[in-house]
């Protein structure tokens, strides 16, 4: 990535671990990784049939609120999802 200008802003696993033992930070990469599994369940936002991206951002605003309103438990007795 150096090469083509890029600069990484990731931490790699190591790092994360050393600081978690020495500073007593709590791991937060678990957060990310958990939302991406849950808008990949969505097969919309997985293969992105949309071509505008207007109509994708509407995809994923769509997503992210069924996914808050599972959350949330409200007519759970309704869904079965």
């Amino acid at each position: 990535m150096a090469g083509l200008g890029f600069t990484a802003h990731l931490r790699s696993r190591g790092e994360e671990q050393r600081d978690i033992r020495e500073l007593g930070y709590r791991a937060r990469r678990w957060v990310v990784e958990r939302t991406h599994g849950w808008l990949n369940r969505f097969r919309g936002l997985l293969i992105r049939w949309a071509k505008k991206a207007e109509n994708y951002l509407a995809f994923v605003h769509l997503a992210c609120g069924i996914i808050t309103w599972r959350a949330t438990g409200l007519l759970g007795w309704l869904c079965h999802c």
